[in-house]
This record gives C-alpha cells, sequence and structure tokens, in this order.
C-alpha cells in the first residue's frame, strides 16, 4: 500500500484519462440537463457509461446519462435548463474507500467551499471515524485549472517526501498565491446566474459589451466591461502581466510562477487564444485546460481565460 493518494473532482478539468496517466482519482460532478443528471467526464473514459476504478460512479444495473462536451454546449445553445448539484455524499465516501485500499491516507481537493458546498460537506464527512486522520480535505479556493494546478502541486510535494496533513497545509497557506481572468462571450447565462441584470445584459448585447470577470480565492466577480472580445483578451493579457510583475513580484522575478489557460469555446479560437498568450508571454510554458462543464453553466460558450499560480515553496 502506498503512502499518500490524490483525489479531486471533475471541476478541476482533469479528465479520467488524465487521471490514469497522473495516478488520481477523479470524482465526477453531477449537473442536471433539463430533469436528467448527467456527470462530467464519463464520456471520455472508453466509451461505456460507468467510470470504473477511476471515478466510482458505475452502472450495474443502468446506464449512467453520458454528454459530451460538444453535446453539452448544443443543449445549452437550444435553451435547455442547466445546472449544477453537489455530488451525494455516498458518491464521494465510495470514491474515498477505494481510494484508501490503495492508499494509507488521502488528500482530497474538492472545488472552493466559495463556489460549491460539497467541500463543506466533504469535510464534515472527514471527521467520522473512518476516515478521520486518513482523508485530508483541502479548501484553498480554487477551481478548474487552478485547480488542476494544485493536484500537481500535491503530486509534487508527494514526491518530495511531505505528510498528507502538510501537503493539505502547503496547498491552503498558498490559497491566495494565484489569480485568474475569464472573459464572456455571451451575457445571458451571467443573468441567468443573477451577475448581471436583464436590462444590462440586453444592453451590453447591443453594444457588443464582453465582460471580464476575475476569479478570486472562492468569488468570481465582473472586472472590467469591454468593446468586443479582440479587446477583452488584451485586456486580460495586461492584467495578467500586472499581476505577475507586481501582486507576485517576488514569485515572478525567481520564475516560480506558472502560467494557466483555459476555455469553453471551440478548438479554433481556444488555439488562437493560446498561440496569443505565448507570444505575450514567449518565456512561459502554459498549463491548459477547458473550463468544467459546472462552470460553463455560469459562463457559457466562448469563454476565454488567463491564469497564474505560484510555485509552493
Amino acid at each position: 500500500m502506498q503512502p499518500i493518494g490524490i483525489v479531486t473532482d471533475s471541476h478541476s478539468g482533469i479528465t479520467q484519462k488524465i487521471a490514469k496517466t497522473l495516478g488520481v482519482k477523479v470524482l465526477p460532478m453531477p449537473f442536471y440537463v433539463g430533469e436528467e443528471c448527467c456527470y462530467e467526464g464519463l464520456d471520455d473514459t472508453d466509451g461505456t457509461s460507468g467510470v470504473g476504478s477511476a471515478g466510482q460512479v458505475n452502472a450495474s444495473e443502468e446506464r449512467i446519462p453520458t454528454m459530451s462536451r460538444q453535446e453539452f454546449f448544443e443543449k445549452m445553445a437550444a435553451g435547455m435548463e442547466i445546472s449544477t448539484s453537489q455530488p451525494s455524499p455516498a458518491s464521494v465516501m465510495e470514491l474515498w474507500d477505494e481510494a484508501l485500499k490503495e492508499y494509507e491516507q488521502i488528500v482530497y481537493i474538492p472545488i472552493s467551499s466559495g463556489l460549491s458546498g460539497s467541500c463543506s460537506t466533504a469535510m464534515m464527512m472527514a471527521q467520522e471515524d473512518d476516515y478521520q486522520g486518513r482523508v485530508h480535505v483541502v479548501d484553498n479556493g480554487r477551481v478548474s485549472v487552478l485547480l488542476y494546478r494544485s493536484v500537481l502541486d500535491a503530486l509534487e510535494l508527494v514526491q518530495k517526501g511531505y505528510s498528507a496533513e502538510e501537503i493539505k497545509n502547503k496547498l491552503e497557506e498558498f490559497r491566495a498565491k494565484m489569480s485568474i481572468y475569464i472573459a464572456v462571450e455571451d451575457l445571458t447565462y451571467l443573468k441567468k446566474g443573477g451577475r448581471i441584470s436583464s436590462t444590462a445584459a440586453s444592453l451590453g448585447t447591443i453594444l457588443n459589451i464582453k465582460p471580464v470577470l476575475k476569479f478570486d480565492v472562492g468569488t468570481l466577480d465582473v472586472y472590467k466591461k469591454c468593446r468586443g472580445m479582440k479587446k477583452a483578451r488584451v485586456e486580460m493579457l495586461l492584467a495578467m502581466k500586472n499581476e505577475m510583475e507586481n501582486t507576485f513580484k517576488e514569485f515572478h522575478d525567481r520564475d516560480d510562477i506558472y502560467l494557466l489557460a483555459a476555455s469553453s469555446a471551440d478548438k479554433e479560437t481556444t488555439d488562437s487564444w493560446l498561440s496569443e498568450i505565448r507570444e505575450f508571454f514567449p518565456v512561459k510554458e502554459v498549463l491548459y485546460g477547458d473550463l468544467p462543464l459546472g462552470l460553463c453553466c455560469h459562463i457559457g460558450p466562448g469563454g476565454l481565460g488567463i491564469g497564474c499560480s505560484c510555485k509552493i515553496i
């Protein structure tokens, strides 16, 4: 049995295939399309409805609804009601139980408690006798590619010999050492989520306003309103340059900062955005992840993001 395992959820953007490559486990998060409950990331396993050993959402008696990203956005464009949901405590505990057959202790890194109640629920469950001292739940205020980066950080800390409790503490110590900006193509979904009014959404559409949102330790707020997506992309690049050179100057000067990118746009737009980032920051590698569907419910299609995360030292 290995000493420490890393577990996260699909709000990290880590697919089941990537999870197998990394040697981590990912809990598929549920979402509703109309009345149908689906689970994120099940379509990228092996074509079957269950996740098997990676995700512990099995379908022994009936098929679990699966949905590709393309189908998700098609249904969203068709106006179907889409909403997120917390995983059941049973599904979380089943995944923990599976992981604890392989590892003495696990570090569970879920979506930020500021965006979902699932993190707080997991913290309460970790106090039960079967898990106390064996499951260490991290709340470092992250989602999407920032959460992906946290998983990679945790794996590096395991390799360096840190204990599970020390890894949890390190990740939470660096919770504020990150930032991400997301430009929104369609205001419809911000309106549905109550972040902007119907009047503002209608006027913004007429004026071609593309808001840039800033994600900061569990909150998602409007940072700037731009006329057109081209302008929004430039503003995000400049904002990220400022973050790295000023807010995180100490880490930037030591080259101890990671550059991140995310997207809910089509492949052509995403590739163009990644090329623009690499041209603006020519010496930086870029960790890319698709915006998870749970976040896409609020961002909509066509969203583009750029972020940074400081190296844990």
